[in-house]
């Protein structure tokens, strides 16, 4: 004999209760939107692969964006923020006897950045090459990681 909870259901018996369970039919059936992957929601959506990188004179980002071109994007830094846009669209028509076909793709994506106060805003610099948007985001002196000292005992 084993032990089972008793779920006291709002609507007595009713022949959905076979089928549901209705207390967590809600919560754990995958209605729950942060469970589902975006494109269930709002279509195809996507965000291009991001590796930052820190090291003791600058930060050193990499942002995965193949199929662009460099007049695509857009950076701008705002607030504090490092914000890269890029949008892209080709269409495609070809006209014969009977029909026409045409064809089109749009992407974009928008990713931002909240920077470091550390960061001299003035000296990002950024490159676009294979696929890969790099920026190299250099530190204040002030910031910069000292050598360890050595301290003498006397």
């Amino acid at each position: 004999m084993s032990l089972v909870k008793f779920k006291r259901r709002p609507f007595g018996n009713l022949i959905t209760q076979d089928f549901f369970d209705l207390d967590d039919f809600f919560d754990n059936r995958g209605w729950v939107r942060n469970m589902m992957p975006d494109n269930f929601w709002n279509g195809k959506r996507s965000e291009p692969a991001l590796n930052i990188k820190e090291t003791d004179d600058n930060f050193e980002i990499e942002l995965a964006a193949p199929g662009f071109a460099k007049k695509d994007f857009e950076v701008t830094i705002e607030d504090g923020c490092l914000n890269i846009k890029a949008e892209k669209s080709t269409s495609d028509e070809q006209k014969e006897d009977n029909y026409t076909r045409r064809e089109f793709t749009y992407n974009a994506f928008e990713r931002s950045l909240q920077l470091p106060e550390s960061i001299k805003q003035e000296a990002i610099k950024a490159k676009y090459n294979d696929g890969i948007l790099s920026f190299n985001l250099a530190k204040k002196e002030e910031e910069k990681k000292l050598p360890p000292k050595k301290v003498q005992i006397a």
